[in-house]
């Protein structure tokens, strides 16, 4: 029966005696949960048959994982690199690199001093005219190179001697924390190569088989959750009013004597089935709105879906 037909035959029935109907009819129905692939990743194997019930957890397909793991090894090698380099610059210089900047520095002032002194030799043979301008401006030049090594060296050492900048061990922090978020990323994405069954259920289709490279996003099995069941109904407009999420509800099947106690979990928004005119009394009647009223007896467990059911809801909408 079509959902229209089922629509009509609830406003046949809620017009045989003018008042509205107290119950829906539909079917027994389960979450059906698609599994897709994160991976274009060849399928090494399918681990399960359709119709096999399945635990949450347990798994489903499992694709190659070479390449994740290649790409996890190279960035657990860039997050311990980035953690030696935030350890170094928080650690300081070196007492050796200190040491031979000092080296440097009495280097640099040992040579401004032998320049010092020769361009004040070439000063005093100047004056007496033994020596040429030309030496004297070599000399001077000497002079002035060597004393700006020193000065080179004595920022060089004040710079080892204060320590790491704040600034540098900020982005060594920050270095690291891309590498361990990449890291930590690229295990999720290692992890995904094996897909397992996110709830407990039964399998219903494998669209892949071994061998088979699925795309992202396509899905590789198709589960229908064992929990919960649920009966998906149509609700005519009269009745409509009188049942809201949480109503109370008595789920009856066919050859089953007791009823399946439940509860109204969702209720669509909108009417499945709206005329194109205007909506007069008579006309709507027509209205009717999906509904699901989820099965709270633990005897709905073992049932398939797909069975005909009768949902009555109580006469004062009770809660």
């Amino acid at each position: 029966m079509t959902r229209r037909s089922l629509a009509w035959l609830l406003v046949v029935l809620a017009g045989c005696n003018g008042e509205p109907p107290l119950y829906a009819v539909g079917t027994l129905e389960r979450d059906r949960i698609e599994v897709a692939a994160e991976s274009a990743e060849p399928v090494l194997s399918v681990d399960v048959l359709e119709g096999d019930r399945v635990a949450a957890g347990q798994l489903l397909v499992t694709q190659d994982p070479a390449r994740a793991r290649a790409r996890l090894a190279l960035l657990r090698a860039q997050r311990e690199q980035a953690a030696a380099r935030l350890e170094e610059a928080e650690r300081g210089p070196r007492a050796e690199t200190i040491a031979a900047a000092e080296a440097r520095l009495r280097g640099a002032r040992s040579a401004r001093e032998t320049a010092a002194a020769q361009l004040r030799r070439e000063q005093s043979l100047a004056a007496r005219d033994f020596a040429s301008a030309n030496e004297l401006d070599v000399l001077q030049g000497r002079f002035d190179q060597a004393r700006a090594g020193v000065e080179e060296a004595e920022a060089a050492l004040d710079e080892l001697r204060a320590g790491t900048r704040v600034e540098v061990i900020r982005q060594a922090r920050e270095a690291l924390a891309a590498a361990e978020a990449a890291l930590a990323e690229q295990a999720l994405t290692l992890s995904r190569t094996r897909l397992v069954a996110p709830v407990v259920g039964v399998v219903e289709a494998l669209p892949v088989e071994a061998g088979e490279r699925p795309q992202p996003g396509q899905t590789v099995a198709v589960l229908r959750a064992r929990q919960p069941a649920y009966a998906r109904v149509y609700l005519p407009e009269p009745l409509r009013a009188r049942v809201a999420v949480g109503t109370r509800a008595e789920i009856r099947l066919d050859g089953r004597p007791e009823p399946l106690s439940g509860r109204v979990r969702w209720i669509a928004g909108e009417a499945a089935f709206t005329p194109y005119f205007a909506l007069t009394q008579r006309d709507r009647s027509r209205l009717s709105y999906l509904a699901e009223v989820e099965a709270t007896d633990a005897a709905a467990d073992a049932l398939p879906v797909g069975l005909p059911v009768e949902v009555h809801f109580p006469a004062d909408g009770d809660r």
